[in-house]
């Protein structure tokens, strides 16, 4: 009785600590980072002035994926090199929402991104994640089991699914480049030798859109789901691609939307995950934070954060931008409101 009594104290202690270390954490955080550019008049109508980037919580490795769950109205965010999923709540902090996110293999992970990394939700409000670790696209049923929906093209694994989006009648968009693989490119388990853009019908079937993007990243459709933009992470050609969607839910001839390879290395980070507004304008994380541009490709204003930003979802009402920038989980109210899973 009273080494279990000693146990449970010892237990107890161990937590108040690990507590009182986070709260420290917390404590140290800066309450806004990097600063907002105005570029054009017309980004004056999207964010007001006197607008800041909020930090809400810091200390991840790499966070990415943000996702808005309306049912909770909490937000959750992949933690890629930690393996986990993270949930924010106004109030409460963070706290871990799902762990072993992106691979569960039970050997150790040798390369740097084993976790999940985008997230959305289906029209039922189930969660789909795109897998590193295990390379493939998982959705979380109702009591919680984890079911594989894509993990192969043609018979060959995929590299590691990266982003996602769904179009209004159920199809999944997907990008897979390498990054989740250990060796990335010179891999051994590469077992494709491109990176794609893909559709998973609602029918199951797989079907290649365009392999013509060298490191296909971040995507989202417009609002009318005309146009389906894609970033490229690639630093020899960091751009946005524009693609026209064709009735029978494939890309026409594509178009560079804008082109940001002119920052890269003189501002932090690259094209990565990106979301639209009700307006059309995209919101697109890149060389510098969060670049914000009209539907014709004009660089309306950028939201600087000063660190490689990840990726970007809208919350609350809709009007809110949450922000993952490295080890930092962000906010920006805007004056505009954005398409929403």
């Amino acid at each position: 009785m009273k080494r279990t009594w000693f146990a449970g104290l010892l237990a107890l202690a161990c937590c108040l600590e690990m507590s009182l270390k986070m709260s420290a954490a917390e404590d140290k955080l800066p309450k806004t980072i990097g600063e907002i550019e105005r570029l054009d008049p017309a980004f004056d109508k999207l964010v007001a002035k006197g607008a800041a980037i909020d930090v809400l919580a810091g200390g991840f490795e790499w966070s990415e994926g943000p996702l808005y769950m309306k049912d909770g109205a909490f937000l959750i965010f992949s933690d890629i090199p930690r393996n986990m999923i993270v949930k924010w709540k106004e109030g409460a902090g963070t706290s871990t929402y799902m762990e072993k996110s992106g691979y569960t293999g039970e050997k150790p992970f040798t390369g740097e991104e084993p976790g999940s990394n985008g997230l959305t939700l289906n029209a039922q409000g189930l969660l789909h994640m795109a897998c590193h670790g295990d390379r493939c696209i998982k959705r979380r049923e109702k009591d919680g089991k984890l079911i594989t929906i894509a993990d192969k093209y043609e018979g060959k694994r995929l590299n590691s699914p990266n982003d996602l989006v769904f179009k209004k009648n159920g199809d999944l968009y997907f990008t897979d480049p390498i990054y989740g693989l250990p060796k990335r490119w010179d891999d051994p388990g590469r077992e494709l030798d491109f990176c794609g853009v893909y559709r998973l019908g609602t029918d199951g079937k797989l079907t290649l859109l365009t392999k013509e993007m060298t490191r296909p990243n971040g995507i989202a459709f417009s609002p009318d789901e005309k146009t389906l933009y894609v970033a490229q992470s690639d630093p020899e050609a960091a751009i946005w691609k524009s693609f026209p969607v064709k009735e029978d839910g494939t890309l026409g001839p594509s178009k560079v939307f804008y082109d940001s390879t002119q920052w890269v290395n003189k501002r932090k980070g690259l094209p990565d995950g990106l979301k639209v507004d009700t307006q059309g304008n995209l919101w697109a994380t890149g060389p510098g934070g969060v670049l914000v541009f009209n539907p014709e490709g004009k660089l309306l204003g950028r939201l600087g954060t000063g660190e490689a930003t990840a990726n970007c979802a809208w919350g609350d009402d809709g009007s809110t931008l949450y922000i993952t920038a490295d080890m930092y989980f962000c906010r920006v109210k805007t004056m505009v409101k954005g398409t929403m899973p």
